[in-house]
């Protein structure tokens, strides 16, 4: 047991492509940002790549999957509560120590990022290492993300003060519903016909849903940097960042833990609610904060959102290798029944 924690540890700490990719973007477009015309072009490239991603995704999402798992409801309103009601209330809760260590402007990103839905590709393949139950996961974190897409911008306007930098209620409504929705209800509709192609072009899917984040982190960061973001955020700043998201994400996975529980979830049921109930999608926050708030506030939004996303993989990485432990260690002792 003790050389197993460290090794997992040590190799879910390294970052992958695609957080190295960020990485890169963030420094190319701390070096070389884009502005005037430039800007204006990439701003325009990448509200088609969103649109084109939210398209996939509902083409990509199976109505017969969602529909499969519905009879399991008290799992996803456990799930759905926890993303939308947990979530937002601790963030909330945790305002004070917020405000001591960060600027009021990160704090919104906080809040952003408490109102956005569960992933889905990492919970799910979080839930499958940790031997979870798949296909109660698969359907909470695809409702999970399409109750996001309508729920998401109504949270932000709750939670966010009407001072911050984001759009107006209608302009964030028509913006959802136009570069958002439509696409997705399209891809929904056009399904029984290119749902298969779909299928079988996943790479395509990965390719266009990781190029559209790199566009909007890049846009949104040259537009910060212009700002001035690297002089108003110091290194101390990013660490208590960090912390705070440590500290948040703990919180969250230790009450999903001990609810599902309290409620006597059997084992594959709690794995499936931690997962999902813990996670936030920065493949559906960057493009919905590039909707719902005014450009020049956005790198300030989505860098909580960015460290949040790199340090739950890490930590529920590990907690899904321990699950998986425990797991063998039950079926070798008998405890499970076959």
């Amino acid at each position: 047991m003790s050389s197993f924690f460290p090794a997992a540890l040590l190799r879910n700490l390294k970052p992958d492509n695609f957080t190295i990719a960020l990485l890169v973007t963030v420094a190319l477009a701390s070096f070389l940002p884009c502005t005037g015309q430039t800007a204006v072009v990439f701003g325009n490239i990448t509200t088609v790549a969103i649109g084109a991603l939210f398209f996939l995704h509902g083409a990509k999402l199976s109505r017969e999957a969602v529909v499969a798992g519905v009879m399991h409801w008290r799992l996803h309103l456990l799930v759905l509560a926890s993303t939308f009601i947990l979530f937002p209330l601790l963030g909330l809760a945790l305002r004070p120590l917020a405000l001591t260590f960060l600027t009021p402007e990160l704090y919104v990103g906080i809040l952003f990022l408490c109102a956005l839905p569960s992933t889905v590709q990492s919970s799910i393949a979080l839930t499958a290492m940790a031997r979870g139950n798949v296909p109660a996961a698969i359907c909470s974190a695809s409702a999970s993300n399409f109750i996001g897409i309508f729920l998401a911008p109504i949270l932000v306007g709750l939670l966010v003060a009407k001072g911050a930098e984001s759009k107006s209620s209608v302009d964030a409504v028509l913006s959802i519903v136009m570069q958002l929705l439509l696409p997705f209800l399209a891809g929904q509709f056009l399904r029984r016909w290119i749902g298969r192609w779909v299928d079988r072009h996943k790479a395509m899917l990965k390719f266009v849903d990781q190029g559209s984040i790199l566009l909007v982190v890049y846009t949104a960061f040259s537009e910060a940097v212009s700002e001035g973001l690297w002089h108003t955020i110091s290194v101390e700043t990013l660490v208590a960042l960090s912390l705070f998201s440590i500290v948040l994400l703990a919180l969250v996975l230790g009450l999903m833990t001990f609810i599902s529980r309290r409620l006597g979830f059997n084992k594959e049921d709690e794995i499936a609610i931690v997962f999902c109930g813990s996670k936030k999608s920065l493949a559906s926050g960057v493009p919905m904060a590039k909707v719902l708030f005014a450009t020049h506030s956005l790198g300030m939004v989505i860098l909580p959102l960015m460290l949040f996303h790199q340090i739950q993989l890490m930590i529920c990485a590990v907690i899904a290798q321990r699950y998986a432990r425990r797991k063998d260690d039950e079926l070798d002792s008998g405890k499970v029944a076959a």
